[in-house]
């Protein structure tokens, strides 16, 4: 029976430790050629867009799509779950929570794997919807006892750390400058829609470790061509994703200031193909562009403790 989960449905299950599990499971999947990702596609009209990431994780009985719409008055999110062996549609999913938590999963595994494993205080640059996932994974991935927030604008900057300080139990507090989230971090993180660089490559202290979750096209660019060019290790989610979305790194590939033999993949790293961190002082760069597999690993785990809690509506399928 095919199931519709709400938004409220997948805010009772879905936790933070679920989805960096799942995620973690999908780039292990992947490098293992257990998975199959597509990158995004998208329609454009003048007032509206759709965009499709679809996917397959074989080894974990599903393939399907998640397809959402963005548009002045909002962005709306489902997945299409779909059984593997079957073809049979298991679920639709509505999307918005959860891809905001396997985007900010997606940040933690990456911290996790490349930063330094005593990292204790993280920078980080927005204060939207998609920034709480980011600091509540990475709390969640490292042993943080301070994260420093830099936002625009006061008021809503006070109430994201007040309510992430206590989501979290890490002491986040606003950063005064972006200079000073930045100096004294061993994470930075950037979760904006910036078009242009939002800190100086020169404020990166030795054995920084970046996650960049906000530059998914050409227009928008977080990290600046000469922080890129400090890092020892620059690790994507998928390569044919990069290549295609990562506002960060197109203009270094463009001007062969980067080839894509260096890009290594998270997954990689997560089995031993690629070395992660090389040594405590190297710069490492996480850049991440969202994949199909990280959501549909996501919503197997919703899916399942859904139907364990006897939530959702059937669908007439």
């Amino acid at each position: 029976m095919a199931l519709f989960l709400s938004e409220d449905d997948v805010k009772q299950v879905l936790t933070m430790p679920m989805a960096l599990e799942a995620v973690e499971s999908a780039h292990r999947d992947l490098s293992l050629g257990q998975a199959q990702d597509t990158p995004r596609a998208r329609s454009r009209l003048p007032q509206t867009a759709l965009h499709i990431l679809q996917g397959a994780l074989p080894a974990q009985g599903v393939l399907g799509y998640k397809a959402y719409t963005s548009n002045r008055s909002g962005n709306r999110f489902l997945v299409h779950l779909f059984d593997a062996a079957t073809g049979v549609l298991q679920a639709m999913i509505e999307a918005d929570f959860l891809g905001m938590m396997r985007t900010g999963a997606a940040s933690g595994v990456a911290a996790r794997w490349l930063a330094r494993p005593e990292s204790r205080v993280a920078g980080v640059f927005g204060t939207g919807w998609q920034a709480e996932g980011h600091v509540a994974a990475i709390c969640a991935a490292l042993p943080l006892t301070r994260v420093k927030v830099y936002g625009r604008k006061a008021d809503k900057l006070a109430d994201f750390c007040a309510r992430m300080a206590a989501k979290t139990g890490v002491d986040v507090v606003p950063a005064a400058s972006a200079e000073d989230t930045v100096r004294g971090s061993d994470l930075v993180g950037t979760v904006t829609t910036a078009a242009n660089p939002l800190f100086d490559a020169d404020w990166l202290e030795p054995g920084t470790h970046i996650n960049g979750a906000g530059s998914n096209a050409l227009i928008r660019q977080e990290i600046s061509e000469a922080a890129v060019r400090r890092c020892g290790l620059v690790c994507v989610d998928s390569v044919p994703t990069a290549l295609a979305e990562a506002g960060d790194l197109l203009p270094l590939l463009e001007k062969g200031r980067l080839h894509q033999r260096q890009l290594v993949e998270l997954g990689d790293v997560i089995i031993n193909r690629r070395a992660g961190r090389t040594g405590p002082e190297e710069i490492s760069l996480f850049e991440s562009q969202g994949m199909a597999i990280q959501d549909l690993a996501v919503a197997v785990r919703v899916l399942a403790a859904a139907r364990e809690r006897g939530l959702g509506q059937a669908l007439p399928i």
